[in-house]
């Protein structure tokens, strides 16, 4: 991008014969960061990457800026937010499985801004700090449910306000009741007690709008993390919201991926010749379903949950543009993974069995999800569906797993490439690169008092750029025993309980031709380069 190129070199040229003011200026005209993350979500689930979902403000920055086919995750919760803010894979900073601490020797996008310069905020889900259980059952779930009092959640140097955050408003656990959630913090302090219309989706958005008031007192640009809780499980949405979508998915999942299938295709995300519409690996037929309005009343709850995360986006735009910071505000917007495949949990660990007044929480025998005393969970065939055009889910690192939509926002910074789809390979380590090269900030060689190790990931400005098509020649993944690796085209993806399977992704970039038996030597190849690197990346591991 050469406004940015020339901008950074008129920069220099200032800082070798600045006065304060100038110094000021600098700090000026460096571009504030948004980073919105949706949690749960499913690829085709947006409009502007081809779902039914009424989406129009995160499709307009889609229509102003950058959307990527092949941007990557780490395929599960914590390993996504742990990676997206420290530039490294989980791993390597004590997320190689859900629910531990980030470690205190990676530095954090918000620490290495801090230092630099910025205001640093964040509203939402933090899952970077160990939730543990209480021993007795029972009062776990009190505790859940508000019911046992604690205002400590998991150890507060941990907390988010602890990793470089000036501000944080929301949850340190993972799973949260929409109208009443368990962890919810401003900083280190418990909330207790929320207003009778709380709602959580629309309480990230309305701190993240507080939050961008308060950093604009003064000229320094801000950082801001806008992580949601949407549309994980629980199913929990408001009525008017569910009312937008009654019916609309009556004709079931096989429809509905058939149709987000064709949507990709008119949109250019996908192209048909290399990438047909995968099979749904869930294996079940709608015709089979026994239950088909209350399965159509989950796919519409879901709908009503990204549609009001969608109407925050606009809320945060409209704040951007109020303040006169849009156009250098540099908005990014992605998935911590794909749909979740999960239903059947009971109340236990993170799920509660009772409100705080002690009413039992319905987790089956409602007609419709979506108010406080339901628990509904999307389940495998709708999963398989929304991930449309891909293979698999939430955990796994096939496509399904872990490909995420991916939109870059930057009216000053991405003049000429509106409305663009790049097809460059990127992954969630290279984010914290990137808001490094943007701030003009170096990663720092302490943090924490603690020395850090080198990051793993690269700015994606050049792929932006059009100056290279990945960042990196080799891309790891694994969690919980599912695990890949790609290397320029080539990929080899498993299940937990899997063989290795091999794709050629330039030619089949939906995984349904798997080339492992015609090719044993590049499976072998390549799973000798994984091992390599599961054992570079995590020498700790058990063996």
């Amino acid at each position: 991008m050469k406004n940015l190129v020339l901008l950074f070199a008129a920069l220099v040229v200032i800082s070798c014969t600045s006065t304060p003011k100038q110094d000021s200026d600098k700090q000026e005209e460096r571009p504030n960061i948004v980073i919105i993350m949706a949690d749960d979500l499913g690829y085709s689930d947006i409009g502007c990457y081809g779902g039914e979902i009424h989406t129009p403000n995160l499709d307009g920055l889609a229509a102003d800026g950058v959307r990527f086919n092949q941007f990557h995750n780490a395929a599960r919760c914590c390993p996504t937010r742990a990676s997206l803010l420290t530039g490294k894979y989980p791993h390597q900073v004590g997320l190689d499985r859900n629910g531990q601490t980030l470690s205190r020797n990676a530095a954090t996008i918000a620490e290495v801004l801090k230092e630099n310069g910025y205001h640093t905020g964040m509203a939402g889900k933090w899952h970077l700090s160990r939730t543990k259980a209480l021993s007795n059952k029972e009062d776990q779930l009190k505790w859940l449910s508000h019911r046992k009092d604690s205002s400590i959640f998991a150890p507060l140097e941990s907390y988010p306000a602890n990793r470089g955050f000036e501000e944080h408003w929301g949850v340190i656990w993972g799973v949260v009741d929409y109208f009443d959630p368990f962890s919810l913090v401003h900083n280190e302090e418990a909330i207790k007690e929320v207003p009778d219309d709380f709602y959580m989706t629309d309480f990230v958005t309305d701190k993240s709008i507080e939050m961008i008031d308060e950093f604009k007192k003064d000229d320094k640009p801000f950082f801001l993390y806008v992580a949601h809780t949407a549309p994980h499980w629980p199913l929990h949405a408001l009525p008017e919201d569910i009312e937008k979508y009654e019916g609309m998915y009556d004709e079931g999942w096989d429809v509905l991926r058939e149709k987000r299938y064709q949507g990709l295709v008119e949109k250019g995300i996908v192209d048909p010749a290399i990438a047909p519409l995968a099979k749904n690996e869930s294996g079940k037929l709608w015709a089979d379903c026994e239950r088909k309005e209350w399965e159509a009343n989950h796919m519409e709850t879901h709908a009503a949950m990204v549609d009001r995360l969608d109407q925050g986006v606009g809320r945060l735009i409209q704040k951007l543009k109020e303040t006169g910071e849009y156009d250098n505000t540099v908005i990014l917007f992605l998935a911590d993974n794909g749909a979740s495949p999960e239903r059947g949990y009971i109340p236990g660990f993170d799920r509660p069995g009772h409100n705080r007044e002690g009413v039992e929480i319905d987790y089956d025998n409602f007609e419709h999800p979506g108010a406080e005393l339901t628990w509904g969970y999307l389940g495998v065939a709708w999963a398989g569906s929304i991930n449309a055009p891909f293979r698999y889910w939430k955990k796994e690192s096939f496509e399904g797993g872990n490909c995420t939509p991916f939109i870059v926002h930057w009216p000053n910074g991405l003049k000429g490439k509106e409305n663009t789809i790049n097809q460059g390979v990127g992954h969630v380590i290279d984010i914290l690169p990137t808001c490094l090269e943007l701030a003009d900030a170096k990663y720092p060689a302490e943090v924490n008092g603690l020395e850090t190790t080198p990051i793993e990931g690269n700015s994606i400005l050049p792929m932006l750029n059009n100056e290279i098509i990945t960042t990196h020649d080799t891309l790891f993944w694994e969690h919980e025993g599912g695990k890949a690796l790609r290397i320029g085209d080539w990929k080899i993806s498993s299940l937990s309980k899997g063989g290795w399977e091999l794709f050629n992704m330039a030619k089949d970039r939906t995984e349904t031709n798997n080339l492992a038996e015609e090719m044993p030597e590049k499976v072998e190849e390549m799973t000798a380069i994984w091992a390599k690197e599961y054992q570079r990346i995590f020498p700790q591991q058990k063996k």
